[in-house]
């Protein structure tokens, strides 16, 4: 089944539907902890925060958190929200790289968060999951 996409959105595939009014519109919480899984169908790891460009009234970025144990040790890493694909059937993310692409990604810790509003930092991000980036639209 191919994904419903926008040209900014997560992708949304499967028929399952939870309570609520999603999967199109979700409560940002309620997406807190949900597994993500590479192209390869590897547990990556979890979904941590959703990162909200308050002045486009956009979400900039989903955090995905990977590795360490009960968040000691963990890494945390910025996926721009078009390279997700909401699995409404396995209730989790999706995301078209290998785990071993997505380990290997430019990650961040809990203590020194990256700013999105730096434009060479976001640029890298978008161009690393070979997406374009929500505030140019324009192809990388």
């Amino acid at each position: 089944m191919q994904p419903m996409t926008s040209d900014q959105g997560a992708g949304i595939v499967g028929t399952g539907i939870g309570d609520g009014p999603g999967p199109e519109v979700m409560a940002a919480s309620s997406l807190d902890s949900t597994k993500v899984y590479s192209s390869d169908d590897e547990h990556v790891g979890e979904i941590k925060e959703i990162m909200i460009d308050v002045q486009a009234g956009r979400v900039a970025y989903a955090v995905l958190t990977t590795g360490g144990f009960l968040g000691i040790g963990d890494t945390l890493h910025a996926i721009p929200w078009s390279a997700l694909v909401m699995d409404t059937d396995a209730k989790c993310f999706r995301i078209g790289l290998t785990a071993d692409r997505i380990k290997d990604a430019p990650g961040f810790n809990k203590d020194s968060w990256p700013s999105m509003a730096d434009p060479q930092w976001g640029a890298a991000v978008y161009k690393y999951y070979e997406r374009d980036p929500y505030w140019t639209g324009a192809a990388l």
